[in-house]
């Protein structure tokens, strides 16, 4: 599935990476705790949370995550959009809850 493809079933904004929505994902994460991403999403998914701060940009980074979903209409800090343009991780945002 793309993240074009998410992003329609999700009704979910770009906020950053409209040019990435071609990447295919095979899998997705759902945490708000950092701690529970690091130790248990796999690699190449992508992240739904409802944090918005630099941490969850960089726990993308480090897990080499596809992209960052953010629900519940929560938008990222600036920082948090900043860095995921300099480290090439699109995010998108949704009205959806976490679980939905």
């Amino acid at each position: 599935m793309t993240l074009a493809e998410i992003k329609d079933i999700l009704d979910a904004d770009v906020i950053v990476g409209e040019d990435m929505m071609g990447l295919e994902v095979d899998k997705g994460f759902a945490a708000d705790l950092m701690s529970d991403v690091l130790a248990f999403a796999k690699e190449g998914s992508i992240l739904l949370t409802g944090l918005t701060n630099p941490l969850v940009v960089r726990t993308a980074e480090t897990l080499d995550l596809r992209a960052i979903i953010f629900v519940r209409g929560k938008r990222p800090s600036p920082d948090a959009v900043k860095m995921a343009q300099e480290k090439n991780i699109p995010l998108l945002g949704t009205k959806n809850i976490l679980f939905e």
